[in-house]
């Protein structure tokens, strides 16, 4: 199944204040989610968004909703749970 990938605005300011390098590795990962949910991917527990795709040290936190993957942050591993 294909999704449809949408960074919501505070996953943007997260990618905004990476460096540029950085930041295209991890959008990398996020566009082979689209496929089937391809990656290291995680269902969390008791938490919100409850995905969470690893990316090197940063984590993508993301929610499923149909068709869409709704990226909500992009966070340092040591600062995403």
């Amino acid at each position: 199944m294909w999704y449809d990938v949408r960074i919501m605005p505070t996953a943007q300011r997260d990618l905004d204040r990476m460096s540029p390098e950085v930041a295209r590795r991890v959008l990398r990962k996020v566009e082979a989610l689209r496929n089937n949910l391809a990656g290291d991917v995680k269902r969390l527990v008791d938490f919100q968004p409850p995905y969470r795709l690893r990316a090197g040290d940063w984590r993508v936190l993301f929610d499923v909703a149909g068709s869409a993957i709704l990226i909500q942050r992009v966070r340092h591993r040591s600062d995403a749970y």
